[in-house]
């Protein structure tokens, strides 16, 4: 497991009870999480006094209860990159910091290339893998269909100091963008994706991870340059394993290019017990 451990404005305090006590920054938040399916030892009074906790509904969906209040969003810091953080009424806060274990990495690939990287972010959400990439000296191009989190990414960009870095934001259907790309004869050193379990698209496409991954996993290739860095695919699939990942990119990206695959999950560590909490999945591929 790939564990984001060196945060210190973020904290997953305790787990149980399908739950996790989280910090961000000064504010307390506690919400569900499905991979908690061990029960909780000992609701403290740390649980019950928390500024919010987000209740699912039995008919789907959620709210937040706000016990305290908190600003409309706040800021946090990992090394030198900064997030606004906001709870928003999909539970969500904005930010995925198990992300920060994939930050650091493509960090260090980019920051010791040698050479100039564009990096393409697709699926981008709120732009913490683009902040990490610019920081480290690459061009990016950012690209999500919602247009909200377009702009919030902006902001994350320019809370860092980098508002004058080659970071270009695409509101757009990702699929469409890439075949634009193919097209264009556009060409990318590194390709980050986090894409969806399902999804819709402007004209009623939909998207199955299951079925779509691998097929647009080659798409991408087509828009690599003639001497990549790195291609990273994230996922949140429940029932997807990262022997998956592997594989795909073994197909793929090493059979043409040869290179070095990584995958496992990805994770946080929990304060109270010791234990790491599983997030997700990666693969990396590597040149």
């Amino acid at each position: 497991m790939y564990v984001a451990s060196n945060w210190k404005d973020y904290e997953v305090i305790d787990t149980g009870g399908g739950e996790k006590l989280e910090r961000w920054g000064d504010v307390i938040l506690r919400r569900p999480d499905p991979q908690i399916i061990w029960p909780l030892e000992k609701e403290t009074n740390e649980w019950r006094q928390v500024h919010g906790h987000y209740h699912r509904s039995s008919s789907g969906g959620g709210s937040w209860d706000m016990k305290k209040p908190i600003p409309e969003r706040w800021t946090i810091g990992y090394e030198n990159l900064k997030f606004h953080i906001k709870p928003t009424s999909f539970k969500h806060t904005g930010l995925f910091p198990e992300q920060a274990a994939n930050w650091s990495w493509m960090m260090d690939k980019i920051s010791n290339a040698g050479r100039p990287i564009s990096v393409l972010n697709l699926f981008a959400y709120t732009g913490g893998a683009t902040v990490a990439a610019a920081y480290a000296g690459a061009s990016v191009v950012h690209v999500d269909a919602a247009k909200g989190m377009v702009q919030w990414a902006k902001e994350n960009v320019q809370l860092s100091g980098l508002a004058d870095r080659p970071v270009r934001f695409i509101t757009d259907d990702v699929f469409k963008f890439v075949q634009r790309e193919q097209r264009r004869g556009n060409r990318y050193d590194a390709i980050i994706m986090d894409p969806p379990s399902y999804g819709r698209g402007p004209n009623g496409e939909t998207w199955k991870l299951e079925e779509n991954l691998y097929p647009f996993l080659k798409s991408c290739m087509s828009i690599l340059s003639d001497n990549p860095l790195f291609m990273l695919v994230n996922s949140y699939t429940t029932g997807i394993s990262s022997t998956v990942l592997r594989n795909m990119l073994t197909m793929t990206m090493s059979a043409q290019y040869g290179g070095t695959i990584t995958a496992g999950e990805i994770g946080l560590p929990i304060t109270r017990s010791g234990l790491d909490l599983p997030c997700g999945i990666l693969g990396r591929w590597e040149s």
